[in-house]
């Protein structure tokens, strides 16, 4: 069966059942595409001027602490850069780069792209609203970027190149952003070589202690993030070692909550687009 139409049975299943563990299925496993880009040959720096620019602009983050993107704000001018840059980093050789400046090369490349993305078919309520046919669960599978010989998908990039690259840093997936107001926050100024690795921690502290990643209702009931049910497995492969990692990066307040539990109750998501003026 095709990838695409697997992706959409299962994705259809979930709508239906509501089951978690069947939206899981639909994400491919950590499984690297390109065993030389885990090697470097040099401290080379790609430049991410351009995308910090354009955060600058446009990013920024509501009441609420969710960040958002004004893409109906976006002029041409700007889009026509952001695409640019774009180009500068497909151009790259990322073994070039430092182990620091590869795990920041592919985030920003993941994250402009998707913002790319967006403005390339916005307004839209949703990125799972953007399809190449009416089953097709997302943008994700299509082939958008070329890399070093390859052509790379976002989900190459996320599941081919990160998770398998980097399988002892789960908190790469406080840094990816899908455009979604549930997903971690898109970061306001570019990840380089020097400050990938305190924003790791700063954005799993943010997230865990945010609602979105973590919510005790009334009653007690402890809700998560689906994040920590599809990607289970780098979070320690136990809902014990999801609560042990929650526990790890929770302040005071919450960490004292979560302390003695032993199950998580539910999860949830919302795909809705990190929009600073959402379609309504």
């Amino acid at each position: 069966m095709p990838h695409f139409l697997r992706c959409a049975l299962l994705i259809c299943a979930a709508a239906l059942t509501g089951c978690t563990s069947i939206e899981r299925l639909a994400i491919p496993d950590a499984r690297a595409i390109e065993a030389s880009w885990t090697r470097t040959s040099g401290t080379a720096e790609a430049n991410h001027y351009a995308w910090s620019e354009f955060l600058a602009r446009y990013a920024s983050t509501d009441g609420a602490g969710v960040a958002r993107v004004a893409y109906g704000e976006v002029t041409a001018a700007d889009a026509s850069a952001l695409n640019a840059y774009l180009d500068v980093l497909q151009d790259l050789d990322p073994t070039t780069l430092s182990r620091d400046g590869q795990l920041a090369y592919w985030i920003n490349l993941y994250n402009a792209k998707t913002v790319s993305l967006i403005l390339e078919h916005y307004p839209v309520r949703s990125i799972r609203a953007i399809r190449m046919h009416p089953i097709d669960p997302g943008p994700w599978d299509e082939a958008r970027l070329y890399v070093a010989d390859h052509a790379l998908s976002l989900h190459d990039i996320e599941h081919g190149v990160l998770r398998p690259n980097w399988p002892e840093t789960p908190e790469i997936h406080y840094l990816l952003n899908c455009a979604a107001v549930g997903c971690p926050n898109l970061g306001l100024t570019a990840y380089t070589a020097e400050n990938v690795g305190d924003a790791l921690e700063q954005a799993a502290r943010r997230y865990v202690n945010d609602p979105r990643g973590v919510a005790l209702q009334d009653g007690g009931k402890l809700r998560v993030s689906k994040i920590y049910a599809w990607y289970r497995e780098d979070f320690g492969g136990s809902e014990a070692a999801v609560l042990e990692h929650l526990e790890q990066y929770a302040e005071p307040a919450l960490r004292s909550r979560l302390d003695g539990r032993t199950k998580i109750d539910g999860y949830f998501y919302d795909w809705g687009l990190n929009d600073s003026n959402p379609v309504r």
